[in-house]
Protein backbone atom coordinates (compact mmCIF):
# COMPACT_ATOMS: atom_id res chain seq x y z
CA UNK A 1 0.00 0.00 0.00
CA UNK A 2 1.50 3.34 -1.05
CA UNK A 3 1.82 6.11 1.51
CA UNK A 4 0.15 9.35 0.42
CA UNK A 5 1.21 12.64 1.95
CA UNK A 6 -0.71 14.78 -0.53
CA UNK A 7 -3.04 13.84 -3.37
CA UNK A 8 -2.64 15.50 -6.74
CA UNK A 9 -5.65 15.00 -9.02
CA UNK A 10 -5.30 17.12 -12.17
CA UNK A 11 -8.67 15.96 -13.48
CA UNK A 12 -10.75 17.61 -10.71
CA UNK A 13 -10.65 21.05 -9.06
CA UNK A 14 -9.13 21.00 -5.56
CA UNK A 15 -11.48 22.87 -3.22
CA UNK A 16 -9.60 22.56 0.05
CA UNK A 17 -6.61 20.86 1.61
CA UNK A 18 -7.18 20.29 5.31
CA UNK A 19 -4.95 18.81 7.99
CA UNK A 20 -5.73 15.29 6.75
CA UNK A 21 -8.26 15.41 3.89
CA UNK A 22 -8.05 16.80 0.37
CA UNK A 23 -11.47 17.78 -1.00
CA UNK A 24 -12.20 17.82 -4.74
CA UNK A 25 -15.22 19.06 -6.65
CA UNK A 26 -16.75 16.22 -8.70
CA UNK A 27 -19.74 18.18 -9.99
CA UNK A 28 -22.82 16.90 -8.18
CA UNK A 29 -20.64 15.37 -5.44
CA UNK A 30 -17.43 15.90 -3.49
CA UNK A 31 -14.46 13.55 -3.29
CA UNK A 32 -13.00 13.37 0.23
CA UNK A 33 -9.49 11.94 0.05
CA UNK A 34 -7.96 10.90 3.39
CA UNK A 35 -4.19 11.36 3.16
CA UNK A 36 -1.62 9.86 5.53
CA UNK A 37 -0.83 13.31 6.95
CA UNK A 38 -0.96 13.66 10.70
CA UNK A 39 -1.34 16.78 12.79
CA UNK A 40 -0.35 17.16 16.42
CA UNK A 41 -0.98 20.27 18.51
CA UNK A 42 -2.69 21.70 15.38
CA UNK A 43 0.55 21.45 13.36
CA UNK A 44 0.77 19.17 10.29
CA UNK A 45 3.87 16.98 10.56
CA UNK A 46 6.21 16.38 7.60
CA UNK A 47 6.23 12.59 8.17
CA UNK A 48 3.21 10.62 6.89
CA UNK A 49 1.80 7.65 8.84
CA UNK A 50 1.47 4.62 6.50
CA UNK A 51 -2.08 3.18 6.15
CA UNK A 52 -3.61 6.00 8.23
CA UNK A 53 -5.82 7.49 5.50
CA UNK A 54 -7.15 4.08 4.44
CA UNK A 55 -7.84 3.11 8.07
CA UNK A 56 -9.71 6.37 8.74
CA UNK A 57 -11.79 5.82 5.60
CA UNK A 58 -12.62 2.18 6.43
CA UNK A 59 -13.56 3.00 10.01
CA UNK A 60 -15.72 5.99 9.02
CA UNK A 61 -17.54 3.88 6.44
CA UNK A 62 -18.08 1.16 9.05
CA UNK A 63 -19.68 3.64 11.46
CA UNK A 64 -21.67 5.54 8.81
CA UNK A 65 -23.22 2.23 7.75
CA UNK A 66 -23.86 1.18 11.35
CA UNK A 67 -25.51 4.54 12.20
CA UNK A 68 -27.54 4.99 9.02
CA UNK A 69 -30.78 4.04 10.82
CA UNK A 70 -30.03 6.56 13.58
CA UNK A 71 -29.18 9.51 11.34
CA UNK A 72 -28.53 10.00 7.59
CA UNK A 73 -25.03 10.82 6.33
CA UNK A 74 -23.24 12.20 3.27
CA UNK A 75 -21.80 8.95 1.86
CA UNK A 76 -22.69 8.13 -1.77
CA UNK A 77 -20.04 5.60 -2.81
CA UNK A 78 -16.39 4.57 -2.61
CA UNK A 79 -16.12 4.00 -6.37
CA UNK A 80 -14.04 6.87 -7.77
CA UNK A 81 -13.83 5.53 -11.34
CA UNK A 82 -16.71 7.67 -12.73
CA UNK A 83 -14.93 10.83 -11.51
CA UNK A 84 -11.21 9.98 -11.77
CA UNK A 85 -10.69 8.35 -15.18
CA UNK A 86 -6.89 8.46 -15.28
CA UNK A 87 -5.54 5.13 -13.95
CA UNK A 88 -2.48 6.65 -12.26
CA UNK A 89 -4.57 9.28 -10.51
CA UNK A 90 -7.12 6.66 -9.49
CA UNK A 91 -4.39 4.48 -7.97
CA UNK A 92 -3.39 7.45 -5.78
CA UNK A 93 -6.77 7.73 -4.08
CA UNK A 94 -8.49 4.33 -4.21
CA UNK A 95 -9.20 2.86 -0.78
CA UNK A 96 -8.93 6.25 0.89
CA UNK A 97 -11.71 8.22 -0.83
CA UNK A 98 -15.41 8.71 -0.18
CA UNK A 99 -17.78 10.18 -2.77
CA UNK A 100 -20.07 12.49 -0.78
CA UNK A 101 -23.16 14.61 -1.11
CA UNK A 102 -22.57 18.35 -0.92
CA UNK A 103 -23.92 19.70 2.38
CA UNK A 104 -23.61 23.05 4.10
CA UNK A 105 -21.40 22.46 7.19
CA UNK A 106 -22.61 23.83 10.53
CA UNK A 107 -20.47 26.58 12.02
CA UNK A 108 -19.84 24.71 15.26
CA UNK A 109 -17.96 21.56 16.30
CA UNK A 110 -20.09 19.13 18.28
CA UNK A 111 -18.40 17.02 20.94
CA UNK A 112 -19.90 14.38 23.21
CA UNK A 113 -18.04 13.32 26.34
CA UNK A 114 -18.79 10.15 28.27
CA UNK A 115 -15.65 10.38 30.41
CA UNK A 116 -13.63 13.30 31.72
CA UNK A 117 -10.32 13.92 29.93
CA UNK A 118 -8.36 16.44 27.87
CA UNK A 119 -9.62 20.03 27.83
CA UNK A 120 -12.78 18.88 29.64
CA UNK A 121 -10.67 17.75 32.59
CA UNK A 122 -8.79 21.07 32.61
CA UNK A 123 -12.08 23.03 32.54
CA UNK A 124 -13.52 20.89 35.33
CA UNK A 125 -10.45 21.40 37.51
CA UNK A 126 -10.76 25.15 37.04
CA UNK A 127 -14.47 25.68 37.70
CA UNK A 128 -16.22 22.33 38.23
CA UNK A 129 -17.98 22.49 34.87
CA UNK A 130 -17.48 21.74 31.17
CA UNK A 131 -18.99 24.13 28.62
CA UNK A 132 -21.26 25.55 31.32
CA UNK A 133 -22.50 22.11 32.43
CA UNK A 134 -22.00 21.79 36.21
CA UNK A 135 -20.62 18.37 37.21
CA UNK A 136 -20.48 16.57 40.58
CA UNK A 137 -17.59 17.48 42.88
CA UNK A 138 -14.73 15.05 43.38
CA UNK A 139 -14.46 13.58 39.87
CA UNK A 140 -11.03 12.17 38.96
CA UNK A 141 -9.34 12.34 35.57
CA UNK A 142 -10.74 9.58 33.28
CA UNK A 143 -13.82 9.09 35.49
CA UNK A 144 -17.02 8.03 33.72
CA UNK A 145 -19.53 10.89 33.81
CA UNK A 146 -22.98 10.27 35.37
CA UNK A 147 -24.33 10.58 31.80
CA UNK A 148 -22.80 11.68 28.49
CA UNK A 149 -22.73 15.45 27.94
CA UNK A 150 -22.93 17.54 24.77
CA UNK A 151 -20.13 20.12 24.71
CA UNK A 152 -19.93 22.24 21.54
CA UNK A 153 -16.96 24.32 20.47
CA UNK A 154 -16.11 27.00 17.95
CA UNK A 155 -14.66 26.16 14.54
CA UNK A 156 -11.34 27.99 14.64
CA UNK A 157 -9.46 29.04 11.48
CA UNK A 158 -6.59 26.76 10.50
CA UNK A 159 -3.65 27.01 12.87
CA UNK A 160 -5.81 28.23 15.76
CA UNK A 161 -7.45 26.23 18.55
CA UNK A 162 -11.18 25.55 18.83
CA UNK A 163 -12.71 26.99 21.99
CA UNK A 164 -15.26 25.23 24.18
CA UNK A 165 -18.58 27.10 24.28
CA UNK A 166 -21.89 26.68 26.13
CA UNK A 167 -25.05 25.31 24.53
CA UNK A 168 -26.52 28.83 24.66
CA UNK A 169 -23.57 30.18 22.67
CA UNK A 170 -23.97 27.38 20.12
CA UNK A 171 -27.70 28.19 19.84
CA UNK A 172 -26.81 31.79 19.01
CA UNK A 173 -24.50 30.62 16.20
CA UNK A 174 -26.76 28.03 14.49
CA UNK A 175 -30.22 28.78 15.94
CA UNK A 176 -31.89 27.16 18.97
CA UNK A 177 -34.01 24.59 17.13
CA UNK A 178 -31.04 23.30 15.11
CA UNK A 179 -28.77 23.30 18.17
CA UNK A 180 -31.32 21.20 20.09
CA UNK A 181 -31.59 18.76 17.21
CA UNK A 182 -27.79 18.46 16.94
CA UNK A 183 -27.49 17.87 20.69
CA UNK A 184 -30.16 15.16 20.69
CA UNK A 185 -28.73 13.32 17.67
CA UNK A 186 -25.10 13.66 18.82
CA UNK A 187 -25.93 12.07 22.17
CA UNK A 188 -27.92 9.31 20.46
CA UNK A 189 -25.06 8.45 18.06
CA UNK A 190 -22.52 8.52 20.89
CA UNK A 191 -24.54 6.24 23.18
CA UNK A 192 -25.23 3.77 20.35
CA UNK A 193 -21.56 3.69 19.32
CA UNK A 194 -20.24 3.51 22.91
CA UNK A 195 -22.45 0.53 23.75
CA UNK A 196 -21.18 -1.34 20.69
CA UNK A 197 -17.52 -0.38 21.29
CA UNK A 198 -17.71 -1.74 24.86
CA UNK A 199 -18.50 -5.17 23.40
CA UNK A 200 -15.27 -4.87 21.39
CA UNK A 201 -13.16 -3.96 24.43
CA UNK A 202 -12.98 -0.22 23.65
CA UNK A 203 -14.18 2.76 25.68
CA UNK A 204 -15.13 5.82 23.63
CA UNK A 205 -14.08 8.54 26.05
CA UNK A 206 -15.23 11.38 23.81
CA UNK A 207 -15.80 12.08 20.13
CA UNK A 208 -16.32 14.96 17.73
CA UNK A 209 -19.04 15.00 15.08
CA UNK A 210 -19.32 17.15 11.98
CA UNK A 211 -22.84 18.03 10.83
CA UNK A 212 -24.18 19.58 7.65
CA UNK A 213 -27.49 20.63 6.16
CA UNK A 214 -28.69 18.99 2.95
CA UNK A 215 -32.01 20.24 1.58
CA UNK A 216 -32.70 21.63 5.06
CA UNK A 217 -32.12 18.27 6.76
CA UNK A 218 -29.35 17.49 9.23
CA UNK A 219 -26.82 14.84 8.16
CA UNK A 220 -23.48 13.55 9.44
CA UNK A 221 -20.51 14.59 7.29
CA UNK A 222 -16.71 14.36 7.19
CA UNK A 223 -15.43 11.42 9.30
CA UNK A 224 -17.14 9.46 12.05
CA UNK A 225 -15.78 7.85 15.23
CA UNK A 226 -12.18 7.45 14.10
CA UNK A 227 -8.98 7.74 16.18
CA UNK A 228 -8.57 11.25 14.71
CA UNK A 229 -12.00 12.43 15.91
CA UNK A 230 -12.31 10.33 19.09
CA UNK A 231 -10.45 9.24 22.19
CA UNK A 232 -10.52 5.41 22.24
CA UNK A 233 -9.27 3.63 25.37
CA UNK A 234 -8.69 -0.11 25.89
CA UNK A 235 -11.40 -1.22 28.33
CA UNK A 236 -9.05 -3.46 30.31
CA UNK A 237 -6.55 -0.64 30.92
CA UNK A 238 -8.99 2.03 32.07
CA UNK A 239 -8.50 3.20 35.65
CA UNK A 240 -10.00 6.42 37.07
CA UNK A 241 -7.33 8.82 38.28
CA UNK A 242 -4.93 7.82 35.49
CA UNK A 243 -4.69 8.53 31.75
CA UNK A 244 -5.22 5.27 29.83
CA UNK A 245 -3.29 4.62 26.60
CA UNK A 246 -5.30 5.58 23.53
CA UNK A 247 -5.65 4.18 20.01
CA UNK A 248 -4.48 7.32 18.24
CA UNK A 249 -1.47 9.57 17.73
CA UNK A 250 -0.38 9.43 21.39
CA UNK A 251 3.11 8.06 20.48
CA UNK A 252 3.59 11.17 18.31
CA UNK A 253 2.44 13.57 21.03
CA UNK A 254 4.68 11.82 23.58
CA UNK A 255 7.69 12.03 21.25
CA UNK A 256 7.12 15.72 20.47
CA UNK A 257 6.76 16.53 24.18
CA UNK A 258 9.96 14.57 24.94
CA UNK A 259 12.03 16.69 22.52
CA UNK A 260 10.50 19.97 23.73
CA UNK A 261 8.61 20.77 20.49
CA UNK A 262 7.28 24.34 20.78
CA UNK A 263 3.97 23.39 19.07
CA UNK A 264 4.55 25.82 16.20
CA UNK A 265 5.42 25.09 12.55
CA UNK A 266 7.65 23.75 11.19
CA UNK A 267 7.33 20.39 12.96
CA UNK A 268 10.24 17.93 13.07
CA UNK A 269 10.43 14.63 11.18
CA UNK A 270 9.31 11.60 13.18
CA UNK A 271 11.63 8.64 13.90
CA UNK A 272 10.67 5.33 12.20
CA UNK A 273 9.82 3.68 15.52
CA UNK A 274 7.27 6.39 16.42
CA UNK A 275 5.74 6.09 12.93
CA UNK A 276 5.47 2.31 13.28
CA UNK A 277 3.88 2.52 16.74
CA UNK A 278 1.33 5.05 15.48
CA UNK A 279 0.30 2.92 12.49
CA UNK A 280 -0.13 -0.02 14.88
CA UNK A 281 -2.43 2.03 17.16
CA UNK A 282 -4.66 3.05 14.25
CA UNK A 283 -4.69 -0.48 12.85
CA UNK A 284 -5.63 -2.01 16.20
CA UNK A 285 -8.58 0.40 16.58
CA UNK A 286 -9.90 -0.71 13.18
CA UNK A 287 -9.43 -4.42 13.84
CA UNK A 288 -11.00 -4.28 17.31
CA UNK A 289 -14.02 -2.26 16.25
CA UNK A 290 -14.71 -3.83 12.87
CA UNK A 291 -13.76 -7.32 13.95
CA UNK A 292 -11.29 -8.17 11.19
Amino acid sequence: MDTLFESNLKSLPLLFRGKVRDIYDAGQYLLLVASDRLSAFDVVLPTPIPEKGCILTELSLFWFDRMKDVVPNHVVSTDVSPYVRDAAERAQVEGRTVVCRKAEPLKIETIVRGYIAGTGWKDYQRDGAICGIKLPAGLRESDKLPEPIFTPSTKAPRGQHDENITFEQAAKIVGRSLAQQVRELSLKVYVTAAEYAETRGIIICDTKFEWGLLDGKLILIDELLTPDSSRFWPRDQWQPGKTPPSFDKQPVRDYLESIGFNKKPPAPELPPEVVRQTTERYREALVRLRGR
